[in-house]
């Protein structure tokens, strides 16, 4: 029996974070099923509503060239936090025969059930964060109303013959606004 190919994506929001357990995990899956790892694609520092990112569009684009048999994530929301971006790329999965397995959700489109499983999942993921953009939205506008002032501090114009001989003398420019700020 041939092995399925197996294309791994990974992603983590901040350049801080390291999608380094996902990896691990998923090789591990890949190694316990007998799969063959064709592909490693790793988003560091990239949201999930964007659904434009070098590894996720370099992972289409392979897709599209049938190098690999399936799709294996850590969760479902590491790939697309959108209903209307994951159920996209899962129809063109689909039609170019190409399986979409979520490790930590146990979902696997090669069903029927885990196919159902998968958008009310993807539904609710979409759900939970309309709800926190709500909230924050609705902490920023409460702090607006109270007085606060939102965002950095507003600077003061800097005499630029002053920063040049500051500079010129040797400070680093945070040294320079500090010492002028």
């Amino acid at each position: 029996m041939i092995p399925k190919r197996v294309a791994i994506y990974c992603r983590v929001s901040t350049s801080e974070q390291s999608a380094g357990m996902q990896l691990d995990e998923l090789r591990d899956l890949a190694t316990r099923r007998a799969w063959k790892i064709v592909g490693e694609y790793v988003d560091e520092g990239f949201s999930g509503t964007k659904s434009s990112r070098p590894e996720l569009d370099k992972l289409m684009a392979d897709s599209r060239r049938r190098r690999f048999d399936l799709v294996l994530v850590w969760r479902f929301d590491r790939f697309a936090r959108s209903t209307g971006h994951l159920l996209t790329a899962l129809d063109e999965f689909r039609s170019l025969g190409v399986d979409f397995i979520s490790h930590h959700e146990a979902i696997d489109t090669t069903t029927p059930l885990g196919k159902m499983v998968f958008t009310v999942v993807a539904s609710v993921a979409e759900l939970e964060r309309s709800i926190i953009v709500e909230r924050v939205k609705a902490g920023l506008a409460r702090a607006r109303a109270k007085g606060k002032r939102l965002g950095r501090p507003r600077g003061s114009k800097l005499p630029l013959p002053e920063v040049r001989k500051l500079l010129a003398s040797g400070l680093s420019m945070k040294k320079v606004l500090c010492f002028l700020g």
